[in-house]
């Protein structure tokens, strides 16, 4: 039994009341905003891949004009106390505190990897992805 009046805890989809009860105890959203039925708030936005297979038939069928895409400015993480940036790049790497000397130089080599990958050239590849040093 959920005791809320909606299923699915925090990753819940919500009409525009259930949305008020929520966030906004005791009040009921305006009128001029319409019907609850209009609105399906997620509580956790969700993730697709930019050239995914979702993402061509979103299109395709023109669901597109009611969703919202947003690119993603970086990922986070709570850590010590604080929050702080997954580093996306060498040079994040190296300023991240999130990690030790050893670690920063694996992932500044692997960031420094992937940007020199080449589908067509086996000299960018060093072999399989398994067999490089900074994956240990």
């Amino acid at each position: 039994m959920d005791r809320n009046d909606y299923y699915g805890g925090e990753s819940a989809s919500l009409n525009l009341t259930q949305l008020h009860r929520k966030f906004r105890n005791g009040t009921e959203p305006p009128a001029e905003l319409g019907r609850d039925r209009d609105y399906n708030i997620d509580l956790i936005p969700k993730f697709m891949m930019a050239n995914g297979e979702i993402v061509r038939f979103l299109t395709h069928t023109d669901v597109t004009r009611y969703l919202e895409f947003k690119q993603i400015s970086g990922s986070f993480v709570y850590r010590d106390g604080k929050i702080s940036k997954v580093p996306a790049s060498e040079m994040e790497a190296l300023s991240s505190p999130l990690m030790g000397i050893f670690e920063k130089r694996r992932a500044k080599k692997f960031f420094e990897f992937i940007q020199n990958w080449r589908d067509d050239d086996a000299t960018t590849q060093q072999g399989t992805l398994d067999a490089l040093p900074f994956f240990f």
